[in-house]
């Protein structure tokens, strides 16, 4: 339980103090610092994280895969409580954010008035902050979701959530769930999901939750999945599965896969989501399209090997390839929706499948990058054998 202690308009005292775990280079043990004081602005808000999970982008950064600036609070899956507001703090449906909410944010913090944000991608805008991806500086040390709390700044898209979906369910919302559901909207606007036939590249949460997503709108769905585990879940996420690396199914067991449909009259893939980032499953992902479909790139988002692609063959297949990265609030909102519908008929309360605390954070990191499990949650309530150290906040 934490105290809340007001002083003036802006400054919030939090008893104990709130505290991050921040990262500073691959190799280096996290490190638990204090922020006894909040200075909220206009617009800002005070969470509480209720959990947080672990991202693929958070692993590779702490292997030094991904490009970082260190020093930083990682993480940006998570939910919380809302325990301070500034003045104006809305939702993203305009309503005054108020006290004891439970919420879920959008990764990115956006102005709404430049050149992209008008254009309709704020997640790419111009003076975008992204929480668990900003360097720690004063002002804002309660950047990332592997903290006791989160600070929220203006441009955030703050969505209130419904008490009676776990936790476990909501999490990933922020990050994947959202995603998801941004590259079906990327496909949707091409092709009509109802009826089509959906192949899928990789059965982690975002394929996972395409899978289900596409189920929904009345699509048949492929996924290809290497992990006999994910294979299992995908098929009760309501998919058919195929297994990329075995030598009985190779791409010739794919195309059989494929023509068990074509007997059902689906003689065409017209949606393909590829989710896994590997130069053989994005090749796979544009090859195995049809006439008048659409690939969906949302797994490449580091520097890797080329892919060769035939122009003239997209040509006359009328294909579409795009890419997608992050989300809008209407997608969030929509994403939160289809949670809160939904999850009693997937199991997506089964896809965190450990939980640590907070000062064993570089324990869940290490399990994460295992692959064992989809996701691995962070639950800064849960206590822990032996206290992670913490030291006086130290910022510029």
């Amino acid at each position: 339980m934490h105290t809340i202690v007001r002083i003036g308009d802006v400054d919030v005292i939090v008893k104990p103090s709130p505290v991050a775990m921040v990262w500073n280079e691959p190799g280096r043990p996290h490190e638990a610092i204090a922020a006894p004081g909040v200075r909220l602005s206009p617009g800002e808000a005070l969470v509480e994280v209720e959990l947080a999970t672990i991202c693929g982008s958070d692993v590779r950064t702490v292997r030094g895969e991904q490009a970082a600036s260190a020093p930083l609070v990682l993480g940006h899956e998570q939910l919380g409580r809302v325990v301070a507001v500034g003045e104006g703090a809305r939702r993203v449906d305009g309503t005054p954010l108020e006290l004891g909410d439970r919420v879920v944010w959008s990764v990115t913090a956006h102005c709404g008035e430049c050149d992209r944000c008008r254009r309709g991608i704020p997640q790419r805008c111009r003076s975008l902050a992204k929480y668990g991806h900003e360097r720690v500086h004063r002002g804002w040390e309660l950047s990332g979701g592997f903290a006791t709390h989160v600070q929220l700044r203006p441009g955030t898209d703050i969505v209130r959530v419904g008490e009676d979906v776990p936790s476990r369910v909501l999490v990933p919302v922020s990050c994947a769930t959202s995603t998801a559901l941004a590259a079906l909207d990327a496909a949707s606007g091409r092709v009509d999901l109802d009826g089509a036939l959906v192949f899928v590249s990789g059965a982690g949460v975002i394929g996972l939750t395409v899978a289900a997503m596409a189920t929904e709108a009345g699509a048949h769905v492929v996924v290809s999945e290497p992990d006999a585990s994910r294979r299992a879940l995908a098929r009760r996420f309501g998919a058919t599965v195929v297994d990329p690396a075995a030598r009985s199914s190779s791409p010739e067991r794919l195309r059989a896969v494929l023509a068990e449909f074509e007997g059902r009259g689906l003689r065409d893939v017209l949606v393909s989501i590829e989710t896994s980032g590997e130069a053989s499953a994005v090749r796979t992902a544009v090859d195995v399209l049809g006439v008048g479909g659409a690939a969906v790139l949302v797994g490449s988002v580091l520097p890797g090997s080329e892919v060769c692609i035939d122009p003239q063959s997209l040509v006359r297949r009328l294909a579409t390839v795009t890419g997608v990265h992050d989300y809008t609030a209407t997608q969030l909102v929509r994403a939160v929706e289809f949670l809160e519908r939904s999850w009693r008929r997937y199991p997506f309360d089964e896809l965190v499948g450990a939980t640590h605390p907070l000062a064993e954070l570089d324990v869940a990191l290490a399990e994460a990058a295992s692959g064992v499990h989809v996701r691995v949650g962070v639950e800064p309530g849960r206590r822990s054998g032996a206290s992670a150290p913490v030291s006086g906040l130290r910022v510029s």
